[in-house]
């Protein structure tokens, strides 16, 4: 039997404890020696979280270098920074881990100020040889889109970075006329590929969303400098109501062409009079967190022609009954407007009316009942009632008369309730007791409640 050459086992010995020496000092320097949860399991292993967390990390890496001031916008993640949630990890986690952007999705949301993205393909090519897949989603600006043009310029609406089977989702946010942040819709183009991401849940683009500016911070998340918005609750509630629906200005323009807008001094000065009341109306409501919406002859205008009824002489708002509060009287009236009237009571056919620089606000209060709403009317001379009923509707943004506003999400069947078939054909004479397709007789107020139900001033 050969005999065992004792130094060339020892040389080997030394090699192989050598190499694993420099891979073990390799694993450190790269990884453990950095904040962050470490790249391997206890079992050394690769986990979903340790591969996110890369992912996240490298996408934010490029980001500063190339200056870019995202923010999360992740709801998942943002979710999980509320304060009942930092207490719960608290106190069952004490050591460090990713805890905030491992959400267990396979997406990550960032948003970005579009005035701050100068197109640089340097960002995009850096990206690429990081080993990062791209795919860009563009869409015509709505800003440019008029009455007189419809041929917008594309620009980028939504990037989607795939690494390891992860997305980054970043979001452009635009400035609107209206003093707001909009996205645009995420729509694939028939050459894209469609399984280059699980599109359905992604957090944005199944629609179009409209934001206030939040006021960002940076923060430490996960060992990562991150900015988020400051007030993480009132970002989240705006994202589960941010629907947006533009105005149809292809329509309108087919519209204007049949019937031409009114261009006399007197339209001309209910427009600017109407602008200035709906302005003033939103900024009234808003201070006292009450919502309302665009409703009869003010929607119709906004789904019709983009625009006012200049022949309608008056702006109408809708609030659900469940939000109204009392002090809305005396909120208006400190705004400079006086009340013309009020007819009903909160429990049944609330309508108040307010008077400014000769242009009436309707303000029109909404009842649920089943699966269908309606708000009341009241003849003053005579006590009797009505009733206008409108199929269920949920509420999205839009902007009309450079004011973010909201309208019935469902506004063509909204529109068709109180308008009939015929809601696309102008009718100048209109009687509010029987021109309404949706109108119902309902009864006459109590000679002996008058005086508290049928107010004008």
């Amino acid at each position: 039997m050969p005999r065992v050459n004792r130094t060339a086992v020892l040389s080997l010995l030394i090699v192989s404890s050598s190499v694993f020496l420099l891979f073990q000092l390799y694993y450190y320097r790269k990884y453990v020696s950095k904040p962050g949860p470490h790249i391997l399991s206890r079992t050394g292993h690769l986990t979903a979280n340790d591969v996110q967390w890369q992912t996240v990390k490298k996408f934010l890496a490029l980001a500063q270098r190339f200056r870019l001031p995202l923010f999360l916008a992740d709801t998942t993640a943002l979710t999980l920074l509320s304060q009942d949630a930092l207490r719960q990890r608290d106190r069952l986690v004490r050591e460090p881990h990713c805890s905030f952007l491992c959400t267990g999705r396979p997406v990550t949301s960032f948003a970005l100020h579009a005035n701050l993205w100068k197109y640089d393909p340097g960002f995009l090519l850096a990206a690429e040889q990081k080993g990062f897949d791209l795919l860009e989603l563009r869409g015509e600006d709505p800003r440019l889109a008029s009455l007189d043009t419809l041929s917008g310029q594309e620009i980028p609406l939504h990037f989607l970075f795939r690494l390891h089977g992860y997305i980054i989702q970043l979001v452009f946010l635009y400035e609107r006329s209206g003093n707001y942040l909009w996205h645009g819709a995420l729509r694939l183009k028939a050459n894209m590929d469609r399984s280059f991401a699980p599109f359905k849940q992604l957090d944005y683009g199944h629609h179009a969303g409209a934001y206030d500016r939040p006021e960002l911070v940076l923060t430490v998340l996960d060992g990562l400098d991150v900015q988020i918005p400051r007030n993480v609750s009132r970002f989240l509630s705006e994202h589960r109501h941010a629907h947006f629906l533009e105005c149809r200005y292809h329509d309108a323009r087919n519209f204007l062409q049949l019937y031409p807008d009114d261009s006399s001094p007197e339209a001309v000065d209910f427009r600017r009079k109407a602008k200035s009341l709906l302005h003033l109306a939103a900024r009234t409501l808003t201070h006292l967190d009450v919502p309302f919406w665009l409703s009869s002859g003010t929607c119709l205008g906004w789904f019709r022609q983009c625009s006012i009824i200049s022949y309608s002489h008056d702006v109408d708002i809708g609030i659900f009954i469940v939000d109204f509060r009392p002090d809305i009287v005396t909120a208006f009236r400190d705004a400079g407007l006086s009340l013309k009237h009020k007819f009903g009571k909160v429990e049944d056919s609330l309508e108040l009316s307010f008077l400014s620089d000769d242009v009436k606000l309707d303000v029109f209060f909404f009842y649920q009942e089943g699966d269908v709403v309606w708000n009341g009317g009241t003849q003053a001379k005579s006590g009797r009632k009505f009733k206008y009923i409108f199929p269920l509707f949920s509420l999205c943004w839009a902007e009309l008369l450079e004011l973010k506003v909201r309208v019935p999400c469902e506004t063509l069947d909204y529109v068709k309730a109180n308008y009939g078939a015929t809601w696309s054909v102008p009718v100048r004479s209109w009687d509010w007791k029987s021109s309404p397709s949706n109108v119902q007789e309902n009864g006459v107020w109590p000679p002996a409640e008058w005086a508290e139900l049928i107010q004008v001033y």
